[in-house]
């Protein structure tokens, strides 16, 4: 399916729907517009980005600890508690001892990164976080814009291209480069365009879960300055990708500790998307789709878990 069907197949639906329907009024027009509207996202392959988050998941040890315990159980609660006789009810419920820098994926807040105590748009990281209730200054992850829970996604399956066309992961330590996003956007037939949302597949995401070791290991592969340069340059808005940084590790650009994140957070206002499950989309051949990243509102924060999904045609 090319590029233009993509984008256009669901509008397309809609509108012929909605044309066909004006002999019976403007009401029912749109009624019917919206009908068509609602039917074609349903018949839209809804690809899953996400792991299941548990225990087991693998958590940096720059990050805090992941903590998941019921603390009522229907057993307890039965009856409120045994104190409503004949009352049937019961419930349960946890606490959770989480972060924004959790989830899979997750997603990192502008104001998650500085460079040299500055966040985006020259803002005094020291002033930003002076207080204990949240980053300031509109850079927690409240503020990820609306237009972005929607957008154009684009996966750039570099592990694949890099592979010739094998599932193969990439080797720990490969830095990804603008040349090998630009080939690999050339094998798949799509051009990344201003406002995008850009996942790079390194098939890293094979480890998540299973090899914890080797995920959060001294080497990972990933973008490096090059290849954020790159993406920076072309306007995008987000990135992604299947490891559990994102950019390439050892993440060092000489005297710089992770670069990327400074280069596209810090100095370019680009939101990062961390443990992204692209296997499915990969193996699928599916380049182009309307991403849905929406995360959670939490004022003040530094990042958020996201159920993050990707829409296609089904035909695609």
């Amino acid at each position: 399916m090319s590029e233009v069907s993509r984008r256009d197949f669901l509008a397309g639906a809609a509108s012929a729907a909605a044309a066909s329907s004006l002999a019976a009024g403007p009401a029912a027009a749109a009624e019917t517009g919206v009908e068509a509207f609602i039917s074609g996202l349903r018949g839209a392959r809804v690809f899953d980005l996400g792991f299941v988050w548990d225990s087991r998941s693998p958590v940096l040890s720059l990050n805090p600890p992941y903590a998941f315990a019921l603390n009522a159980t229907h057993r307890q609660t039965h009856e409120v508690f045994g104190s409503a006789p004949g009352s049937q009810v019961s419930w349960t419920s946890e606490i959770l001892y989480f972060s924004g820098q959790h989830g899979a994926p997750t997603i990192d807040a502008i104001g998650h990164i500085g460079r040299n105590l500055k966040l985006h748009g020259g803002v005094d990281a020291v002033a930003a976080t002076a207080r204990p209730d949240g980053i300031g200054n509109g850079l927690g992850i409240e503020t990820f814009p609306a237009d972005l829970l929607l957008s154009r996604g684009v996966l750039l399956d570099v592990a694949r291209v890099v592979a010739g066309g094998r599932p193969d992961p990439l080797p720990p330590g490969f830095a990804i480069t603008a040349k090998h996003l630009e080939d690999a956007a050339r094998a798949h037939g799509v051009q990344v365009q201003r406002g995008d949302s850009v996942l790079i597949r390194t098939g890293w995401g094979q480890y998540f879960g299973k090899d914890n070791a080797l995920y959060l290991g001294e080497k990972s592969p990933g973008p490096g300055v090059d290849g954020a340069g790159w993406l920076a340059s072309q306007g995008v808005r987000l990135t992604g990708a299947d490891t559990a940084t994102y950019e390439v590790r050892p993440a060092v650009h000489g005297a710089e500790l992770f670069p990327v994140h400074m280069l596209l957070i810090a100095d370019n206002g680009i939101y990062l998307v961390e443990n992204a499950n692209l296997e499915e989309l990969g193996a699928a051949g599916a380049h182009l789709f309307g991403l849905v990243v929406p995360p959670l509102r939490i004022r003040g924060a530094s990042g958020s878990p996201l159920r993050m999904l990707a829409l296609t045609p089904k035909t695609s």
